[in-house]
């Protein structure tokens, strides 16, 4: 399997790491899903993090998110979308997020990275528009990180 398949195989399956939160990694909204997950960058192979200039580290967390446009009778289609965002811990300082584009076939990914601490808590704040839509969509979750 080459490095960019195992990443391609990585962002696929990362939001089946915890099936019984799935719907919670994911907003519906109407034509379009947003499916999102965070976790510590140690999950990544040590080739497909370099591949992608991607910081291994149990002290780095990492933040996917694709966008999905509704089709009957399909899991539905990936779509390009202009992300912007931020995540604020408890103390109220803010991380800004520099979210880039991998595209791997048909699928889009975006992702960031970030520093984290032990049993830090993030809000994370995302203003998500598809390709083709005017209005963004408003996605709000909260991920602790454990690093120990």
């Amino acid at each position: 399997m080459s490095t960019r398949q195992a990443l391609l195989t990585f962002l696929c399956t990362s939001f089946l790491f915890a099936p019984a939160a799935q719907a919670q990694n994911s907003q519906d909204f109407g034509n379009y899903i947003v499916y999102y997950n965070a976790f510590t960058t140690d999950f990544l192979q040590p080739a497909t993090a370099r591949t992608y200039g991607i910081t291994r580290s149990k002290n780095r967390g990492m933040i996917n998110i694709s966008v999905q446009r509704k089709r009957m009778n399909t899991v539905g289609e990936p779509v390009e979308a202009t992300i912007t965002g931020n995540a604020t811990n408890l103390n109220a300082q803010v991380k800004n997020l520099s979210l880039r584009e991998i595209k791997e076939g048909n699928a889009v990914y975006y992702i960031a990275e970030f520093p984290i601490s032990n049993m830090e808590t993030l809000d994370f704040k995302l203003q998500v528009t598809p390709k083709g839509q005017s209005t963004p969509f408003h996605v709000e979750f909260r991920q602790q990180f454990y690093t120990n």
